[in-house]
């Protein structure tokens, strides 16, 4: 049976997601982040050396990294090929370009948007505090700020040319994509993305989505 790592809040959803569209059996191992820093807890480092989550353990395969482990599970599980385009299919390009674009593109803008935000709000000396927001505030207009912007119009832009990210089909890469939308939506708000918003309603309709929460429990990504 497979058992998933599982971080509250985290990129771990998107593991108990794919589980269960391909209706797999498997055990929730359960981690709580730091109420005070927001990071894993110490224990995860006794399955993973980096501490992080997911990690999916399938017999003596230990994986981490969630693109990597939904391509694992897909390649393993999926032999009716519901989640993935058929190989050398325009389709299948776009599949594994959303794949890797999810954290590799779309994920570090809206990661340092997060810091930056938190970076104004954290307990320091009065006498910092008016500079640290001034460099926060500069460094969010100048260059987050218009980062956030240019991805979130591309991802608007491509969702227009068809109904899911790699096609006309609901595949893994949606999943993998549903986190920096998610993401998005909860810091700055899609109100004039009406494609994003509409795949989030998509996404949130699907049976798989709403029990994948009630195994990962709430999933709030303003934390």
């Amino acid at each position: 049976m497979v058992a998933v790592h599982h971080l509250n809040n985290s990129r771990s959803q998107r593991v108990l997601w794919l589980l269960e569209e391909l209706g797999l059996d498997y055990n929730v191992i359960r981690y709580q982040r730091d109420p005070e820093t927001m990071l894993a807890p110490p224990s995860l480092r006794k399955i993973h050396p980096l501490g992080k989550s997911p990690v999916v353990v399938d017999g003596e395969n230990t994986l981490a990294e969630s693109g990597a482990i939904l391509e694992y599970l897909v390649e393993r599980y999926d032999t009716a090929r519901d989640f993935a385009p058929s190989p050398g299919t325009p389709e299948s390009l776009r599949y594994h370009y959303w794949m890797h674009y999810a954290e590799g593109s779309a994920m570090p803008p809206l990661l340092m948007s997060l810091v930056f935000s938190r970076l104004k709000k954290a307990p320091m000396p009065f006498f910092v505090k008016s500079v640290a927001k001034g460099i926060a505030d500069k460094v969010m207009k100048t260059f987050v700020g218009p980062q956030v912007k240019l991805h979130l119009d591309y991802m608007e832009n491509e969702l227009g040319k068809s109904r899911w990210f790699a096609g006309d089909e609901f595949s893994a890469a949606d999943i993998q994509m549903s986190f920096p939308v998610e993401a998005a939506a909860a810091r700055h708000g899609l109100e004039d993305k009406p494609n994003l918003s509409g795949f989030l309603q998509r996404i949130h309709a699907r049976p798989a989505y709403q029990r994948a929460l009630e195994q990962g429990g709430p999933f709030d990504l303003l934390s």
